[in-house]
């Protein structure tokens, strides 16, 4: 019972917030329990990283495979400073997102966290939720970073 009204709260607050992601995705588990599907929760839940990462990586690559992008832009975005940054900062991000799956690997329950942070930054910063991953990464970085301050 405490899980479905979560869910209509997250409902809501994604409705107010203007998320519809976050709207979708608890208007989604709720039905599932609803119609008596929690069996699929654990497969939805181990599963679930993956299958959005894939989503999120076809829309990646689209201009790509469908020809919008040619080798004399790619050429060119690595001939630029910017081209040069967007690298780097791909690097850095991939980096920090593998520091993120690390963390969850070993303190699963700061997902609670992750959520409740993505949900203010949603509502409050008009932010969009990319990824537990790179929240997760942000916060090892953040872990170490008071680990090193505070001894």
């Amino acid at each position: 019972m405490v899980g479905e009204i979560i869910l209509v709260g997250l409902i809501i607050i994604g409705l107010v917030g203007r998320s519809p992601i976050i709207a979708t995705a608890a208007c989604l588990l709720l039905a599932v329990k609803l119609v008596h599907l929690e069996r699929f929760l654990p497969a939805i839940e181990r599963r679930g990283l993956e299958l959005g990462l894939l989503f999120l990586t076809f829309s990646v690559l689209v201009p790509f495979a469908s020809g919008r992008i040619q080798s004399k832009e790619l050429l060119a975005a690595l001939s630029s400073w910017p081209g040069w940054l967007a690298l780097l900062g791909g690097a850095a991000a991939t980096y920090i997102n593998g520091k993120g799956l690390e963390l969850l690997k070993v303190d699963p329950q700061i997902i609670v966290g992750l959520v409740l942070g993505s949900i203010v930054g949603i509502v409050f910063m008009r932010g969009i939720p990319v990824g537990p991953l790179m929240a997760a990464g942000i916060t090892a970085i953040l872990y170490k970073l008071f680990k090193l301050m505070g001894g």
